[in-house]
């Protein structure tokens, strides 16, 4: 069922990216939006298909299920309903309300063409400044990419395909430990990679293991394809540009240095699984790769080294939200990436999440860097609050850094190993 009663502006401005937007912009927007309703257990999305439509929801619960059956809940005015439902085209996910609901339906075209002349001052810039000084076309630029990006039209980096493997046939009930050292033996590097970790410091045992099946045994199914993930990453971080390959290499030192952080945080302070927490934190940039490579094909633009931070910090966390999303991550990682950098955001479930492990891991990896001045202080961090089993506080967060090093060392080697 459709209408055209308009939303107010304060309730559309709850909306990601429709907080980018003037309020006359909105205006417009509302009166070519339609209102929908769905009963509970109608079909709202059909996985496969390409409808050019953003669906945002105002009121309900639903359901959404990816290919290989899995499912997550998002409602209404909580903060998985802050951007459009399963917005990627084609759609990825068949979405079915569980209670009734409505949504603004948009169409992309109208949103995207809103969202390139949308006031600079509007897009998340300090206020009396542009994109790289306030320059029109560089403005566009970001908006033209911004627009690609929620159309589907940027090329996002594809799951390897031996990561892939290993995650489907683990996923699988009746999944053996052969069929998953098979899966693994297909890519010989990756086999090698995974017993060299086998018989690193993290996981050795009283003997070393000799083959991938013995590896597989050792560290259990879901280590191996936490692993796997993480080894077959390396190859995402890559650019054709040598500048941007530098860029690229900082990029992994980060993103390495944060999944060790994780790692010890998640296994001193949380019930989490330490190598999910590993793989979060290395992800938890994702949506840098894509800016880089896009960045390519903007010379002239990305040549100074401050428009290419501003558009990082800009896009990071709506392109690696998205890249997640495409590569059917579990919803724990996507909201990981989605908050990496809110210092400030508190998550609603009462037990620690993989979103607190990995703002606390970058709160750590930033202090004494030129980046520490601009940190808020531990204390008013809800993530760092929310980590209680550590008591932290600055010297007891210092503490455990310094017992935790060698621990550290010993990721940081086994994230190093090729």
């Amino acid at each position: 069922m459709a209408g055209r009663d308009s939303l107010p502006l304060r309730r559309l401005k709850e909306f990601q990216p429709l907080n980018r937007l003037s309020d006359d912009q909105l205006v417009l927007l509302a009166s070519r939006a339609e209102r929908r309703t769905y009963g509970a257990g109608q079909r709202v999305v059909e996985r496969g298909v390409r409808d050019g439509l953003d669906f945002f929801l105002i009121a309900g619960l639903v359901e959404l299920e990816s290919i290989d059956g899995r499912k997550s809940l998002i409602e209404a005015e909580t903060e998985k309903a802050l951007n459009p439902i399963a917005r990627l085209q084609p759609r990825m996910y068949e979405v079915t309300a569980v209670r009734p609901c409505e949504f603004l339906a948009v169409e992309q075209d109208i949103l995207n063409q809103l969202l390139r002349s949308a006031p600079v001052d509007q897009v998340g810039m300090e206020s009396g400044e542009g994109f790289g000084g306030g320059d029109g076309e560089e403005h566009e630029l970001l908006m033209e990419f911004y627009s690609e990006l929620r159309s589907n039209q940027v090329k996002l980096p594809s799951v390897p395909d031996v990561a892939w493997k290993v995650r489907r046939a683990v996923d699988r009930e009746d999944s053996t430990a052969e069929q998953v050292a098979s899966a693994v033996s297909a890519d010989p590097a990756m086999a090698v990679k995974l017993v060299r970790a086998c018989n690193s410091p993290l996981y050795r045992g009283f003997s070393d293991v000799r083959n991938v099946r013995e590896a597989v045994v050792r560290l259990g199914m879901r280590t191996t394809r936490q692993l796997v993930t993480v080894f077959s990453m390396r190859e995402v971080f890559k650019s054709r540009q040598p500048a941007l390959q530098k860029e690229m290499e900082n990029l992994w030192r980060h993103s390495r240095e944060v999944a060790a952080l994780c790692w010890v945080l998640a296994d001193h302070a949380t019930r989490l699984n330490p190598e999910e927490a590993m793989l979060a934190g290395l992800l938890h940039d994702i949506g840098v790769v894509p800016v880089l490579v896009q960045a390519e094909h903007h010379p002239s633009l990305f040549s100074d080294p401050d428009n290419l931070r501003h558009a990082i910090r800009e896009l990071r966390a709506d392109v690696g939200t998205a890249v997640l999303e495409s590569w059917e991550f579990p919803p724990s990682f996507v909201e990981a990436v989605r908050h990496a950098e809110e210092w400030h955001h508190e998550c609603r479930e009462s037990e620690p999440q993989l979103t607190d492990v990995v703002i606390v891991a970058q709160l750590h990896s930033m202090i004494g860097s030129h980046q520490n001045a601009e940190l808020p202080p531990f204390d008013q961090v809800p993530a760092y609050r929310r980590l209680g089993e550590l008591e932290l506080n600055a010297s007891r967060s210092l503490q455990l850094l310094t017992e935790a090093r060698a621990r550290v060392d010993d990721v940081q080697q086994l994230l190093s190993i090729r």
